[in-house]
């Protein structure tokens, strides 16, 4: 039990961070172990679990579409054993995905909103009262395309643009309470979800309809081109976790940061262009990943042909 007398601030407070088997999330939950967090980072696996832990980072099991799960992350932080309080949470967990908008079925659809929205919603309704007792920290990890919805990015862009929803709710109702949202919008990251979408993208053109391919193959191959070549000049996921720790840190953090490079600039742009003409700067940046996936296709459909 803890003690009545302990005051606020006399004791290291506890963060916790979804999604912390690699990339951003493992890179946010070190980056605030070393500023003094106890961090109750959340995986999906032992193994990643293991590669984490240190004295400042407990790794735990933790699916956020699961209620068990968060019920014991929420019982774990009432039953801390050094009477620490939870001052922090980054909601990192996410599913990345490329699929055109008619080819992405409805219940793949349910299943992308159950990871990167319900899931979210429900940690912070779990622990929201802890961290109204503290006056802590909610960090959501959205996305640059939490503000522009491009070409095969449909589903994907529905999360985050509901995330970045969510997050403005939420900071009007609890900010008056004395807890602080925060947005973080990355953009090109070097992780393993950005590693992943090439393989990820050539499942869902596996599950078109021939005619379905026909319209969308080349352009999604595009996309993934596009991705994999921003990966070059990307920020590492230690940019991303600095961003999270220092705007928890600061007295007065921004309501958004983005990170990468190019990042701030896209989402600028995003304010200044008509529809149409962001339309036409879009297609343009993807015009040549798409001039050359086109002639790929036809390659390979002239090579069958030919077998």
């Amino acid at each position: 039990m803890c003690s009545a007398e302990i005051q606020p601030g006399s004791r290291r407070e506890v963060a916790v961070v979804t999604g912390a088997s690699s990339g951003i999330g493992a890179a946010t939950a070190r980056e605030l172990a070393e500023r003094g967090y106890h961090v109750l980072a959340g995986v999906r696996r032992e193994v990643d679990g293991d590669a984490l832990r240190t004295a400042n980072i407990e790794p735990i099991i933790l699916d956020i579409t699961h209620e068990a799960g968060i019920a014991a992350l929420s019982q774990r932080i009432r039953n801390d054993p050094e009477c620490r309080r939870l001052g922090v949470l980054v909601n990192n967990a996410g599913v990345g995905i490329n699929a055109p908008v008619e080819t992405y079925a409805l219940p793949d659809w349910r299943r992308l909103f159950e990871v990167n929205l319900f899931g979210h919603v429900a940690v912070i309704q779990a622990l929201l009262p802890a961290l109204i007792e503290s006056g802590g920290t909610i960090v959501n990890v959205s996305s640059v395309g939490g503000r522009v919805a491009m070409a095969a990015y449909g589903p994907y862009a529905c999360t985050k643009f509901a995330l970045e929803a969510l997050s403005d709710s939420l900071r009007r109702e609890v900010g008056p309470l004395g807890v602080r949202v925060v947005v973080i919008e990355p953009g090109a990251v070097r992780t393993e979800m950005l590693g992943q979408v090439g393989a990820r993208a050539e499942r869902v053109i596996d599950a078109m309809t021939a005619v379905q391919r026909g319209r969308y193959a080349a352009l999604l191959r595009a996309v993934v081109a596009q991705a994999e070549a921003s990966e070059v000049g990307g920020a590492s996921p230690e940019d991303a976790g600095r961003t999270i720790a220092d705007a928890i840190t600061n007295a007065r953090p921004r309501t958004r940061y983005t990170v990468g490079r190019w990042s701030g600039v896209f989402v600028g742009l995003t304010r200044l262009l008509s529809d149409r003409v962001l339309d036409r700067l879009l297609a343009a940046g993807l015009k040549p990943h798409l001039t050359k996936s086109a002639h790929a296709i036809r390659a390979a459909e002239r090579h069958e042909r030919q077998a």
